[in-house]
């Protein structure tokens, strides 16, 4: 089943309206894509006008920057600690902006959009 962006026949009140044309292929949407904690693995996605988009489907390394030092490391996320987007994204591993990861570094905050950048960046919140 594809997802529509289009008008779904109701107007804000919820009254019926008549369809005047058949669903168009720009107004086409998606399932959300939860970028885990695993291998690495890209998904490539073909955008309006022809371009590709870079979807990340699952992570293994995160570029984390230690603001005292001002230097980014590429390294091994270990575990999802806190995710404010939805607590079950914790127990699942799931990877979305601005949810706090453990890695060798110590803890960090995820300032990407795996699921629309395909990496993961973070800031350095605690040192080991």
């Amino acid at each position: 089943m594809a997802f529509w962006h289009g008008d779904k026949g109701k107007t804000a009140t919820g009254a019926q309206r008549n369809h005047y044309r058949k669903k168009r292929k720009y107004e086409l949407g998606s399932l959300p894509l939860m970028t885990k904690l695993e291998k690495d693995k890209r998904i490539l996605k073909r955008t309006k006008g022809g371009g590709i988009k870079v979807k990340a489907h699952s992570v293994e390394f995160a570029n984390v920057l230690d603001s005292k030092t001002h230097k980014i490391k590429k390294v091994k996320i270990l575990n999802v600690i806190a995710n404010s987007a939805n607590p079950h994204f914790v127990r699942r591993n799931v990877v979305t902006k601005g949810c706090v990861i453990k890695t060798e570094l110590g803890n960090a905050k995820v300032t990407s959009r795996p699921s629309q950048h395909g990496i993961v960046n973070a800031l350095l919140i605690e040192g080991k």
